[in-house]
């Protein structure tokens, strides 16, 4: 997996954590037990950290950065879906930024709330625990609580979880003959 070092910072990676072997940690990028990083996703933590905390998933293509004081923070269980960029932001506990969304710096997506597929979360905007936000800006629309999006912040977690599992187990490399 590439981890690289820059100016003395380095990636910590618990030994639990699965790190896809085409996703790449620049500097200080920490990821805590239990957590997924996946194929093709850039964390580069030059500016300021990045913490991926217990059993979070950073999914294929993400691209996590941010500006220089303003740290990026996926919190326990959260997911950052499909080509997805957060720069500067803070997820909490179970919160989901769906397929090819942007969250950009300040942003506060609270516990359990889903954004929805390709929204723009703006600068310093705050979409509340528990709700679903939705468009370019991200607009609050309803609870998550009996909506279809709550299957999918129920079931994404130890989805993702028991995903990675298998493939620190069962990926490797296939060179040509």
């Amino acid at each position: 997996m590439p981890l690289f070092s820059f100016e003395g910072r380095s990636p910590r990676v618990a030994d639990d954590a699965f790190i896809a072997p085409t996703a790449t940690l620049i500097g200080e990028v920490t990821v805590e037990s239990g957590a997924s990083i996946w194929y093709g996703a850039v964390l580069r933590a030059d500016y300021s950290p990045i913490l991926v905390r217990a059993g979070a998933n950073v999914q294929d293509g993400a691209v996590l950065h941010g500006p220089p004081g303003n740290a990026t923070d996926i919190g326990a269980r959260a997911t950052v879906a499909h080509l997805c960029v957060v720069h500067g932001a803070t997820l909490e506990e179970e919160a989901l930024v769906a397929n090819g969304c942007t969250v950009l710096d300040g942003a506060h997506i609270g516990a359990g709330a889903l954004v929805a597929a390709h929204s723009l979360v703006a600068a310093g905007a705050n979409i509340p625990p528990g709700f679903l936000a939705a468009g370019v800006p991200a607009q609050v629309k309803r609870p998550v609580a009996g909506s279809p999006a709550e299957m999918w912040v129920l079931m994404n977690p130890p989805a993702y979880a028991e995903l990675a599992r298998r493939h620190k187990e069962g990926v490797s490399p296939i060179w040509d003959q």
